[in-house]
């Protein structure tokens, strides 16, 4: 694996003329005062669930069915998050669409159910604009829906089939809105890279190319799509102060949430992944993950530029990855970093390396704060001309939230973030976003 070691640094301004200042400050007091009324919208809605809450406390505590003896129970719960994005164009990361500002509802529903000690299933169904903001205009769907059995009285067993989140890292664990210190994922989880999966470049220059392009989202990839809600078969538990994870899915950790129902893909190239974790103690919790599997989608094999006598087997992903988390009075501290290669038709094999560190602090019964800084390191390939040059552009990026749990129902978030990519032209530079969660 080839990768630059250098640490990134934000770059120097440029000379603009003054023609270019003008405009952009045009622009900036524009999308300012777009973000204003996005903010007055979020307030308001805040302000209207706030006057509901003992209304939801009943409700909240009454959204369950269960047998007299306790045997059987279903419960229903549910988030309601609105957001407003403002970001510099084009937008960066998984947000979706054009260069404006906008808001983001998106109603989640969760069904819990039980039945005695060794059987239990969920449930998730989605009403948005799109698993990630504005990838279309409405959608409905069910991003999760899993049967999990015990055969013991204890954790140490789990087997678990459907339709599910990756077990790779720790993010996982808390990625909805209600327990995730910010608004977006790290890095790792939204960064689009030039790699297609669904296309096959007759050589190394076309590739090398797409670094000075804007990010293609619904052509390229990103080393993990978030939670990956990708369909299969799971065998978990924990033993003492170690826990196991292994799976294997219908798709790879880079695929998009299009291919993640158990009917896309036909189960011809599945893909492997599993986590080992240790608690030394209570505030500890140190992991190591892998992830092996085919990334590129199903008729790419077909496609001219495809290499002859080869299959989709052999271009794959691996992923290997390192997590740790730590606790201890009002701090939270989270950490991943990710090595993965993508084995890229007629090109070679393509490696980077990216990684986030998070922490959390507890202002008060109610405030909290966060940071997070975010990097992306590529290797390189060769050139066709007798060198090598990376194949995409190094990246950074500083996330700072501020969030309040007003009741246990209602919370709220806002987040700027400030992202810097090598070369001249960037992808969202600047973003700032709030959210309004209604949990129920």
């Amino acid at each position: 694996m080839k990768l630059r070691s250098q640490i990134l640094l934000p770059a120097n301004n440029h000379t603009r003329n003054a023609t270019t200042r003008m405009v952009a400050g045009l622009r900036l007091v524009t999308c300012g005062q777009s973000f204003a009324r996005l903010c007055f919208a979020v307030c308001c809605l805040a302000t209207a669930t706030t006057r509901a809450q003992e209304f939801l406390d009943a409700v909240d505590d009454r959204l369950f069915l269960a047998t007299s003896n306790g045997w059987a129970r279903v419960d229903l719960s549910g988030l309601f998050d609105l957001e407003g994005y403002w970001f510099d164009a084009p937008p960066p990361g998984l947000i979706f669409g054009g260069d404006d500002a906008f808001l983001n509802p998106r109603l989640s529903l969760f069904l819990d159910a039980r039945a005695g000690k060794h059987l239990y299933s969920f449930v998730q169904a989605r009403v948005d604009r799109g698993f990630d903001p504005r990838s279309k205009i409405r959608d409905a769907r069910f991003d999760e829906y899993l049967l999990r059995y015990t055969p013991f009285d204890d954790a140490r067993v789990n087997v678990q089939v459907g339709k599910f989140a990756t077990v790779v890292g720790n993010w996982v664990a808390r990625h909805d809105s209600w327990n995730n210190p910010f608004i977006t994922a790290p890095l790792p989880y939204e960064s689009i890279v030039t790699i297609g999966d669904q296309s096959a470049l007759p050589g190394p220059a076309p590739f090398l190319a797409r670094a000075g392009m804007p990010d293609k989202k619904d052509l390229w990839v990103s080393v993990l799509w978030g939670p990956s809600y990708a369909s299969g078969a799971s065998l978990f538990g924990t033993v003492e102060k170690l826990d196991y994870a292994l799976e294997v899915k219908n798709a790879g950790l880079s695929s998009r949430p299009a291919v993640w129902d158990a009917t896309d893909q036909d189960w011809r190239h599945p893909t492997v992944s599993g986590r080992i974790g240790f608690r030394p103690d209570a505030s500890w919790n140190l992991g190591a993950s892998f992830s092996v599997g085919a990334y590129l989608q199903p008729g790419v094999e077909d496609l001219a530029a495809f290499p002859a006598g080869k299959s989709l087997d052999d271009f794959k992903q691996m992923t290997f990855a390192h997590d740790l988390r730590y606790a201890h009075g009002h701090w939270q501290v989270w950490g991943e970093v990710f090595f993965s290669r993508f084995e890229v038709p007629n090109v070679g094999d393509a490696d980077s390396v990216s990684y986030y560190l998070e922490t959390k602090y507890k202002l008060g019964a109610q405030w909290f704060a966060a940071l997070r800084w975010n990097q992306q390191l590529f290797g390189q390939v060769p050139d066709a001309m007798g060198g090598e040059s990376a194949w995409d552009r190094d990246r950074w990026r500083m996330d700072a939230a501020l969030g309040c749990r007003l009741t246990r129902h209602l919370q709220g978030k806002v987040q700027y973030s400030h992202n810097h990519q090598t070369g001249q032209q960037q992808q969202g530079e600047r973003l700032l976003a709030v959210q309004a969660t209604l949990r129920f």
